[in-house]
């Protein structure tokens, strides 16, 4: 069973949300951040990605870095900017995006149901990443960044959130400059809190990490170095928790520096080996699994993987892991994609001119379209126990920081 927790939200005034509100820390590099704020003072950026306060060049991981977000986070509340809920709410953040809508409900999940696999995953992290979020949540005393948990859609919980949302006003609602609509409800009656909690404990026994692996895992570890000095808040970490039915998971690709001493027609004859290869006239992104599309001379090629080159199983049938086991390692010689330097991950939000323009380029030689991976094989694969290879799975929209942010002192 899913264990879930209204909490007590810093949140901003209802005329600043929309300035306040800022993308995912680790969605923007220092200086796309620094752009970003540099005619906005209000921008939750100044918390997450407090280096844009701080000269240019300095260590993003130093100590000066996480005391600054304290600082800032301590400034946006004295400055009333942010204020704390009075008393512990549930809240609903609707996503609108290029007309598709989806809905999630904004609590605290436990940290117990992290460790014991009641919440589910299907991503190694990265202990310099881990660090990273431990500094800044240990420092700020806030987890600023929410958790995308997904689960299989319940009809109760679906109509509870539909009625809240036509019978109640939103506190948020505004679109940002990258045209996605954002709106935010506060479930604040007691006897419907109660009942949405009961609902998930009965109806959800579990739910599942789509997007957010590090920011779990950091909050986890800062629970456990607290010891004597945690409090009930640091006993649960920030999340939304989205149905699966409402759920779009886009394409992530793969852009390649070289073709690991290989010519052109070389690397060509050695895909013959498992796939069809078919030279088309235009850009191509798949449209069935096992598909890909290839972008290599200015060229496009669609593959087909042959039925027999790649397994069953729930790792196995993925397209990621068929494009890595037959193209990435056996041709082209990359073992290991979380740390070679040679590959490059490209967002289906950048769309495949993207792709094209890293090649053109000469930065790439060579760029890969693939199908997106389903909410059901996500989940195959976190009930397994396996994990995905690395960069699979792209969510839009994202969550906006800043709107809600959980403290845990």
């Amino acid at each position: 069973m899913a264990i879930i927790q209204p909490f007590k939200a810093l949140r901003p005034k209802a005329e600043l949300a929309a300035k306040v509100a800022s993308p995912p820390y680790d969605v923007l590099n220092s200086a796309e951040a620094r752009e970003l704020v540099k005619d906005n003072p209000y921008s939750f950026l100044h918390v997450t990605k407090s280096e844009v306060d701080l000269p240019e060049g300095i260590d993003i991981h130093g100590e000066q870095v996480y005391q600054k977000a304290k600082d800032n986070l301590d400034a946006f509340i004295r400055k009333e900017i942010l204020f704390r809920e009075t008393k512990p709410c549930f809240y609903i953040y609707q996503l609108v995006m290029n007309g598709r809508t989806q809905t999630g409900l904004v609590a605290v999940s436990s940290i117990s149901d992290y460790e014991n696999d009641i919440i589910k995953k299907h991503e190694f992290t990265r202990p310099e990443k881990e660090q990273d979020r431990i500094n800044h949540i240990r420092n700020s005393g806030a987890q600023t960044g929410n958790v995308f948990l997904a689960y299989k859609s319940v009809d109760a919980i679906d109509a509870l959130i539909e009625n809240w949302k036509a019978s109640h006003r939103p506190i948020y609602d505004f679109i940002s400059e990258d045209a996605i609509g954002h709106s935010i409800w506060v479930i604040n009656d007691e006897k419907k809190v109660a009942e949405i909690s009961a609902l998930f404990v009965s109806d959800v026994p579990f739910t599942y990490i789509a997007d957010g692996h590090h920011r779990a895992a950091s909050a986890a570890k800062v629970k456990s170095t607290l010891g004597k000095a945690a409090t009930a808040d640091s006993e649960y970490f920030l999340t939304t928790l989205f149905p699966s039915a409402q759920l779009k998971i886009m394409d992530y690709n793969r852009v390649v520096k070289d073709l690991n001493g290989l010519g052109e027609p070389e690397f060509l004859r050695a895909l013959y080996d498992n796939f069809d290869v078919e030279r088309i006239g235009t850009s191509f992104s798949p449209t069935s699994l096992h598909e890909f599309g290839m972008y290599l001379g200015g060229m496009w090629y669609k593959l087909i993987a042959k039925k027999g080159t790649y397994s069953e199983d729930p790792i196995g049938v993925l397209d990621v892991t068929i494009l890595s086991n037959l193209v990435l390692d056996k041709i082209l010689g990359i073992k290991d994609q979380r740390t070679d330097k040679r590959i490059d991950f490209v967002g289906g939000i950048r769309g495949l001119l993207e792709l094209e323009k890293r090649v053109n380029s000469g930065e790439m030689k060579v760029a890969f379209s693939l199908h997106p991976v389903t909410i059901q094989q996500l989940f195959d694969i976190a009930d397994s126990g396996n994990v995905m290879p690395p960069k699979s799975t792209w969510f839009e929209p994202k969550l906006r920081d800043g709107l809600l942010t959980n403290m845990i002192v």
